[in-house]
């Protein structure tokens, strides 16, 4: 053996033997394992943070708690875990975001596809297209001769750049062959305070923002987002937009766990079997139910399944985002 090789094998069995023995030790006594939120506190992604974190506490038997590090459309918090130590210890709660950055942003800090490990998802949450109270359609063929009648005049509010309501809406124009005037607001608040008032015509957002008014008749409600009806009581009429004739129109805004790359794959395989154990404890499952989300148990809370439907969301959203010509840098 090269002489230079030889005194250099001690070091690196040296050095794999302490990986692996940080991987075996994982969580390591009274070290915090830490979700980071790419979001503010309050929001709906923060909600599900913090309801997993609580129910990953006894699978992990660490303590787990919330790191909110919001700006940038969700790209500080990712690029915050992307560049972290790959100990176990700094995990990121991310939603559809993870994979429209690629396409928002002409210039990102980290490569989603590259710079994280896969952990597997949490959650799909069901969105909804809704209109002003004083709209003149009460179902969407009559929404449609509406539009097509006002053409140049229908205005579409979202939460901003990068919002799960800016994103649906982008789609719901290219699925109706249909230019509106989108109005981004900052935050899903004040563009509802708007539609409640008649300022604004649309808004495509998730359930646990509609789902309140529609129930209360605040809004009009003209569809769901998702392949098939929700068995909700406030949603259990209201139709697919599939079934109304946008073929293929589906969107969900899912949360998905992620971990810098290079972790341990011990490390890695501990947080999978966590999560996997979380998703099933029936207090979370109920809080997720609350807030009209769907825990994932299906293969998607698979590390590879996890990464290869990122991908495929990638693939969808990107031509969308693109041929909009909106991007956020």
């Amino acid at each position: 053996m090269n002489p230079l090789l030889k005194s250099l094998a001690p070091l690196a069995l040296a050095a794999a033997a302490a990986s692996g023995a940080h991987a075996a030790d994982f969580p390591i006594k009274d070290k915090v394992v830490s979700i980071v939120v790419p979001f503010a506190a309050g929001g709906p992604t923060d909600r599900v943070a913090r309801d997993l974190a609580e129910a990953l506490r006894k699978p992990l038997g660490a303590t787990v708690v919330v790191d909110n590090a919001a700006g940038a459309g969700g790209t500080i918090g990712a690029n915050k875990v992307a560049k972290a130590q790959p100990d176990g210890h700094t995990v990121l709660l991310h939603h559809i975001g993870m994979s429209t950055q690629p396409a928002l942003y002409r210039k990102l800090p980290f490569k989603t596809m590259e710079d994280f490990e896969f952990l597997g998802l949490v959650n799909d949450v069901p969105m909804t297209l809704i209109g002003r109270p004083t709209l003149p359609a009460s179902n969407f063929a009559e929404l449609r001769s509406w539009m097509n009648a006002n053409k140049g005049k229908v205005n579409l509010a979202n939460a901003g750049l990068g919002a799960a309501s800016h994103l649906c809406g982008l789609m719901f124009m290219e699925a109706m062959q249909f230019d509106m005037t989108t109005v981004p607001y900052k935050g899903t608040g004040p563009a509802m305070t708007d539609l409640l008032g008649g300022q604004v015509d649309l808004m495509c957002d998730q359930t646990t923002n509609t789902s309140g008014q529609i129930e209360a008749k605040k809004v009009k409600a003209f569809g769901v987002t998702t392949a098939k009806r929700l068995t909700t009581p406030a949603l259990k009429d209201l139709p697919t937009l599939q079934e109304v004739g946008l073929k293929g129109f589906e969107v969900t805004i899912w949360h998905g766990m992620y971990a810098p790359k290079g972790t341990p794959a011990a490390t890695l395989k501990k947080l999978n079997d966590a999560l996997k154990i979380a998703l099933k404890d029936p207090e979370f499952v109920k809080k997720q139910e609350a807030l009209g989300a769907v825990v994932v148990t299906d293969k998607r809370v698979e590390p590879a399944e996890h990464k290869k439907f990122v991908a495929a969301e990638i693939a969808k959203w990107g031509p969308v985002i693109k041929k909009a010509g909106v991007y956020a840098d």
